[in-house]
C-alpha cells in the first residue's frame, strides 16, 4: 500500500500591524474537503471566512499558534511569526493521531507549505512558496483560521480598550490608529518596537 502525502499549510495573520499578537495556523485538509468554501482569507467577506473556519475546525486537523505583542517586542516579527507557526504544528500534531484514525489513515508521511519565504522550525518536511495562500487549498484553510482567530483577539480587545477603535482596524496602522496614539499614548498591547 502507497504511503499517503499529508499536506500541511502554514499562514500567519498580523505582521503588519502596530498592536496586539500575531497568529498562525497549521492545517491538513481531509480529500473529501469542500475547498470552493476557500481563498486567501483577504479575499473573503468576513461572513464566508467565518462560515469556513467553522466548517474546517470540523473536518480538518489544525493547531493555532498566538505570539503576543510583548514576545514581539522581544524577538521581532519574523521571529515571532515563525514561533506562532511552530506552536500551530505542534498543537496539530497533538491532534494528527486521532484524526488520521476517524480518517483511516495508516500509512503517511507528513509535507508542509508556508505561505512567505521562511519555514518554521518544524520536524516535518517544509517548503516555502510566497502567494501560496492564494494556490493552496490547505493554506487558504490556515490563513482563514489565523485571521479569524486574531480578530476575535482585537475585537475582545476593543472591549478593553474602546478608545482606540481596535474592531474597526484591528490594529493595523490606519491614520485614525496612528492618530490616537499620539493623543492618548499607546494602549497597552501597542507594540512598542512599531513606530505608530
Amino acid at each position: 500500500m502507497d504511503s499517503k502525502i499529508l499536506l500541511a499549510g502554514f499562514d500567519e495573520a498580523g505582521r503588519g500591524p502596530l498592536a496586539g499578537p500575531v497568529t498562525a495556523s497549521c492545517v491538513i485538509l481531509p480529500d473529501d474537503f469542500p475547498i470552493e468554501i476557500l481563498n486567501d482569507s483577504k479575499k473573503l467577506s468576513e461572513k464566508k471566512r467565518e462560515y469556513a473556519e467553522k466548517i474546517i475546525k470540523e473536518k480538518a486537523c489544525w493547531g493555532i499558534g498566538i505570539v503576543d505583542e510583548k514576545e514581539i517586542d522581544k524577538i521581532n516579527i519574523l521571529q515571532a511569526s515563525l514561533l506562532a507557526m511552530k506552536k500551530a504544528s505542534e498543537i496539530m500534531l497533538q491532534k494528527l493521531p486521532l484524526w488520521l484514525k476517524e480518517n483511516q489513515i495508516k500509512d503517511y508521511s507528513l509535507q508542509s507549505i508556508v505561505d512567505g519565504n521562511r519555514c518554521p522550525d518544524v520536524n516535518f518536511e517544509c517548503r516555502c512558496e510566497p502567494k501560496a495562500d492564494g494556490k493552496y487549498p490547505c493554506v487558504m484553510a490556515a490563513s482563514i483560521l489565523a485571521k479569524v482567530c486574531r480578530d476575535h483577539i482585537m475585537y475582545e480587545m476593543d472591549k478593553k480598550y474602546p478608545a482606540y477603535g481596535y474592531a474597526r482596524h484591528k490594529g493595523y496602522p490606519t491614520k485614525a490608529h496612528r492618530a490616537i496614539c499620539h493623543e492618548i499614548g499607546p494602549s497597552p498591547i501597542q507594540r512598542m518596537t512599531f513606530k505608530y
